[in-house]
């Protein structure tokens, strides 16, 4: 086996702007891309493999070809063949909608899937950006009817100013958008199933207004008072600290400068290395060696109990939390 890196998987959207060609280093575009699928396992958008013996295969075909050996014995139990999560960079350079995803219930019911949780850490953020992440209070389903019809919906949420390293949590249920001038790393449920609430009367390429799904949107949504920003908490490991830990998954901050070695005794579960800044050189146990630059994505299968990185580097560190782990949490 190898850590493996993929194929772009780049997204035009009408929201979207130039900053992630340039933090990925790839050549200019005159199309807006708003997302950069790192990596995936939807049918249609399967992340490929770039290089090495496995080259050509995709993430699906990884899973089922390794199982435990891959993905951890603890995930593969839990979800088999089906890679658990879908983690993206997004490039905002005008307002997103105000959205919501259905929980696991409704997404299985209506379309054959899990739900969505999802998180957002803030790579950069122009100034004045925000995140809507909420309602300011409570509403009732008659109220919340009253302000989509009046157009005042973005009267009713909480918009917080964003800058680099800011972390927010976005459970199922939850009303949220990303503000323009936010680039972002988004790490979800691998669904992609989304409620257009609010679209700000824009219309599409043809001159339509863009579809909304409001009966779906009010059943999804969780009606209480909510903000989903998070404190992020320093690790006991030196230059580490924990961004986010839920039972969908975890995710962790590493300052690199030099050399920094993680061994793990036990790995239940596969790791994705994102780098947010600078670069490093990956070398995990009994595989090739690999050079990961900023606004790239690897992943190290479970197998691998150790791993160095050299070199000087911002990166975040994905994984499915073990089960016991999780409801051993406070």
């Amino acid at each position: 086996m190898q850590i493996y890196r993929f194929n772009n998987i780049l997204k035009p959207v009408l929201w979207g702007g130039d900053k992630l060609v340039t933090f990925k280093g790839l050549p200019a575009s005159d199309t807006p891309i708003g997302e950069s699928w790192e990596l995936s396992a939807l049918p249609g958008r399967e992340s490929v493999v770039a290089d090495g013996p496995d080259k050509g295969l995709t993430l699906t075909e990884l899973v089922r070809r390794y199982g435990p050996d891959l993905v951890g014995e603890d995930v593969y139990l839990r979800y088999g063949d089906q890679f658990p999560l879908l983690i993206k960079l997004i490039d905002a350079k005008r307002d997103l909608s105000v959205q919501v995803h259905p929980g696991d219930q409704q997404a299985m019911r209506d379309h054959g899937c899990k739900g969505k949780n999802e998180m957002w850490y803030i790579i950069d953020a122009d100034e004045g950006a925000t995140i809507t992440t909420g309602f300011k209070q409570s509403l009732t389903p008659a109220e919340f009817d009253r302000h989509l019809a009046e157009g005042t919906i973005l009267d009713v949420v909480n918009r917080t100013p964003s800058k680099p390293g800011d972390t927010f949590y976005i459970p199922a249920g939850q009303i949220h958008a990303i503000g323009a001038g936010n680039l972002l790393v988004e790490v979800q449920q691998s669904c992609d199933i989304t409620y257009r609430v609010w679209d700000y009367n824009r219309r599409d390429a043809d001159g339509n207004l863009r579809e909304l799904h409001t009966a779906q949107a009010r059943e999804a949504l969780n009606f209480e008072s909510s903000n989903g920003h998070v404190e992020v908490m320093p690790h006991s490991i030196a230059g580490g600290s924990e961004v986010l830990f839920t039972r969908d998954f975890s995710v962790d901050h590493y300052n690199i400068d030099g050399l920094f070695r993680l061994e793990i005794p036990q790995s239940h579960s596969f790791l994705a290395i994102t780098c947010i800044q600078g670069e490093t050189l990956l070398d995990a146990e009994s595989m090739q060696p690999v050079t990961v630059k900023q606004g790239e994505t690897v992943l190290i299968p479970a197998i691998a109990h150790w791993f160095e990185f050299t070199g000087h580097a911002q990166l975040l560190i994905t994984a499915i939390p073990n089960r016991t782990l999780t409801e051993n949490r406070p």
